[in-house]
C-alpha cells in the first residue's frame, strides 16, 4: 500500500504544479495515469481509496483554491482567472465558485470571508505511514538560541485540552468533530490574508502562516518536560489592528508586547532527520543554562509558546521569557 501512497503523491504534486503554471491541457487522468504506467480505471480506483474522494472533484476543488486566491489578492478580471483556471466561461466559474465557497466572487473580493479551501493531499508521510525517517542527524550544532521582543499582535487559533504533538492533536480534533477536521481549518486558515509568517509565496496549502502553540492554562495537561499545565493550539498570528471575522469554533486573542528566547534548527531533510531534529531541539531547551543572562522562562498563565515546523526553513521554538 505504500507503494500506492507514493504513486497519489507524484500525481497530487503534479496537478499543483500544472495549476501555478496554468497548464491545464495535461491535467486529465489520462496524462496522469499513463504517466505513472497504469491504466485509468485502477489509478482514479486506488486514488478515491487513499484520498476519500473522486479525481475530477480533488482537481476542480484544488483550481478553485488557487483561484480563489487570484481574485481575493490581485486586480486580474474575474473572466481573465476564470480562463487561467480552466472555466470555459464566466459564468461557469462564478457558479462553480458560489457552489463551493457559498459566495460569488465579485461578492468576495470586496469582503473576503474565511472560507474553507481544499488544501493540498499529502498521503506519502512517513511519520503518518508508521515508516520512521530513513537517517540521522548526529551533530548537535545546530541550534541556535536568541532572544527576541514579539510586537503585540492577534492569534486566531482552535485549542485541544488533552492533546500532545501535532498528529495527537488532531486525531483528538477529528475524534470531537468528524473527520477531515484538519484540512477543514487548514483550508480555512489558507484563506485568510496577511498572516504574519505567511511568506508570501502564494502557494495552498504551503503552511504559510500556520503554526502550533501552547497557552499556559490550568485547564491542560501537564507533562515532565514543561513545568506548568497547557493547551495545544492550532492556528495564525495576524496585525494587532486585525478585524476581520473570527470563524466558528475558532478563538481570537490579542497578545501584548513581550519578550521570548527562540530554539531554532536549521533546514532539514524532512523524510531522513525529523525525529533527530526534534530531540536535538527538545534537549536544547531542557539544558540551556540562563545563569548568565537576565532572563527566565515565564510560566505565567496566559503566556504562549510557539512552535514552527518547516524543514525547509526551520525547526523553531519561541517560548515566553521574564527578567529574573
Amino acid at each position: 500500500m505504500y507503494k500506492w501512497h507514493k504513486q497519489i503523491q507524484i500525481i497530487v504534486d503534479e496537478i499543483d504544479e500544472c495549476i501555478k503554471r496554468h497548464n491545464g491541457e495535461v491535467l486529465t487522468l489520462q496524462f496522469l495515469s499513463r504517466k505513472l504506467g497504469y491504466s485509468e480505471f485502477h489509478t482514479t480506483r486506488k486514488f478515491k481509496e487513499i484520498s476519500g474522494m473522486q479525481f475530477r472533484d480533488y482537481l476542480r476543488l484544488r483550481k478553485l483554491a488557487f483561484a480563489l486566491k487570484e481574485v481575493r489578492d490581485n486586480k486580474k478580471s474575474i473572466l481573465d482567472i476564470a480562463f487561467d483556471y480552466g472555466f470555459s466561461s464566466h459564468e461557469a466559474f462564478t457558479r462553480s465558485f458560489k457552489a463551493t465557497y457559498g459566495i460569488a466572487p465579485r461578492e468576495y473580493r470586496k469582503k473576503p470571508v474565511p472560507v474553507v479551501l481544499r488544501t493540498k493531499l499529502n498521503p506519502f508521510d512517513r511519520y503518518f505511514l508508521g515508516i520512521g525517517e530513513i537517517g540521522m542527524v548526529k551533530s548537535t550544532e545546530d541550534v541556535k538560541v536568541y532572544f527576541v521582543t514579539i510586537p503585540a499582535h492577534k492569534f486566531l487559533y482552535i485549542k485541544n485540552n488533552e492533546s500532545n504533538g501535532y498528529w495527537d492533536f488532531w486525531k483528538k480534533e477529528e475524534t470531537i468533530h468528524g473527520q477531515d477536521y484538519c484540512n477543514k481549518i487548514c483550508g480555512l486558515l489558507d484563506s485568510i490574508s496577511s498572516k504574519l509568517d505567511d511568506e508570501g509565496t502564494g502557494e495552498i496549502n504551503s503552511g504559510g502562516g500556520q503554526i502550533m502553540a501552547y497557552i499556559n492554562d490550568p485547564n491542560g495537561k501537564k507533562f515532565d518536560c514543561y513545568p506548568v499545565a497547557r493547551i495545544e493550539c492550532y492556528g495564525v498570528r495576524l496585525a494587532s489592528d486585525y478585524i476581520g471575522e473570527t470563524p466558528p469554533k475558532m478563538l481570537l486573542v490579542d497578545v501584548p508586547e513581550a519578550e521570548y528566547i527562540v530554539f531554532e534548527h536549521e533546514p532539514f531533510d524532512y523524510e531522513q532527520a525529523n525525529c533527530s531534529v526534534e530531540e536535538k531541539v527538545n534537549t536544547a531547551i531542557a539544558n540551556f543554562d540562563f545563569t548568565d543572562t537576565e532572563y527566565c522562562f515565564d510560566d505565567t498563565l496566559g503566556r504562549i509558546t510557539y512552535f514552527y515546523h518547516d524543514p525547509v526553513r526551520f525547526w523553531k521554538y519561541i517560548r515566553p521569557v521574564r527578567k529574573q
